[in-house]
């Protein structure tokens, strides 16, 4: 026997053992609800609840007025970008984002659309501009957190429409400038004054985008309402604006929350009666307060004795975020006159004593 030759005894052991067929069924997909499905409608349904096109574009006349402006006296020029980049500033909700995506499809180019956290490295926004091709629109949400060197790297392409690269140390170091596309930034922030003078004097149009009025509230959540496949009442879409905050993403979120509630009814119609029953159960009142609005005001009235107290202490006192506080509810708060910002920190007005029902 060769010396590397295996034994007959361990090829018994090692030699498999032939494998059988196995008749392989398939499953036909069966129609049934789950977690998968749910998030594909929902994903659908957002898509759909957005406008297509700026006729569909319900409320901010004078934002729309501008931007036809731009687009029409750029697109005479034939040259798109020419109409130079946006800042839109806001609370959020106020159709930001979509007011990009309308752009885009005005323009015929497409819209790329990132949130400023994800653009941390400065090799993100950098694969980000080289991506790009001419017209193209570079949506960034919550500009005033991008970082320091991820801001001076947009300053070149802002300007110069380069992309200026440094390769090597020290005294071998050398620039690189690419050539890019032409294309518009459109940079969406709620905290204007947290965006540094340089990167916000790049800007040609800065838009403040406003809170809408009820008619138009009561005009998206009839739309909405078509969209989700069912009906509202003149009086229950009244009632869904009025509690909207004067915010179209809300107004969407009460109209499906009001779809589920007349679902469970077994009713296509929400009445009025339904759509109150349904926001008693959510907790949200005549002026579109809910629970975390009247615990804030609570809280200042019965601990505080009123207030002035500072942010961190009132977030840490209810058991919430301060930045939710103070960019989700306060503005709400102060807008209906409830809550005051002073220097030494939050008030309830008499106002919000008297809504509250305190003496």
């Amino acid at each position: 026997m060769s010396p590397i030759e295996p034994s007959n005894s361990y090829k018994q052991k090692t030699e498999p053992k032939p494998i059988k067929a196995i008749e392989i069924k398939e499953n036909k997909p069966k129609s049934r609800l789950t977690a998968e499905n749910i998030n594909q409608a929902e994903n659908q349904a957002e898509i759909t609840l957005r406008p297509s096109s700026l006729d569909e574009y319900i409320g901010q006349e004078r934002l729309k007025k501008i931007l036809m402006i731009g687009i029409s006296a750029a697109l005479k020029r034939g040259d798109s970008s020419s109409m130079g980049h946006i800042l839109l500033y806001g609370p959020p909700g106020l159709g930001k984002t979509t007011c990009a995506f309308l752009l885009s499809k005005l323009i015929g180019s497409q819209a790329h659309i990132f949130s400023a956290p994800s653009l941390d490295k400065p090799k993100d926004i950098v694969g980000v501009l080289m991506s790009l091709q001419k017209d193209d629109i570079l949506f960034i949400d919550e500009i005033h957190r991008l970082n320091k060197i991820t801001e001076e790297l947009l300053y070149p392409p802002m300007e110069d429409y380069c992309l200026d690269l440094s390769s090597g140390n020290g005294a071998s170091t050398r620039i690189t400038r690419l050539p890019l596309p032409k294309f518009i930034l459109v940079g969406a922030t709620t905290k204007l004054g947290n965006i540094s003078a340089p990167l916000r004097d790049r800007f040609t149009h800065i838009q403040k985008m406003e809170f809408y009025q009820e008619a138009d509230l009561i005009t998206i959540a009839n739309r909405t309402a078509r969209i989700l496949n069912f009906d509202l009442s003149p009086e229950a879409s009244k009632m869904i604006a009025t509690r909207s905050r004067g915010t179209p993403r809300i107004t969407n979120r009460l109209c499906r929350l009001v779809r589920d509630f007349s679902a469970h009814k077994n009713t296509n119609l929400a009445s009025a009666e339904v759509v109150e029953e349904a926001f008693t159960l959510f907790q949200i009142d005549e002026c579109g307060l809910e629970n975390t609005d009247r615990e804030i005001l609570k809280t200042l009235i019965e601990n505080y004795n009123g207030g002035p107290a500072g942010l961190e202490t009132l977030a840490a006192t209810i058991g919430e975020d301060a930045r939710t506080l103070e960019d989700f509810y306060e503005p709400f708060l102060m807008q209906l006159g409830f809550l005051e910002r002073t220097s030494k920190g939050r008030k309830a007005t008499p106002k919000a004593y008297q809504y509250l029902g305190y003496s």
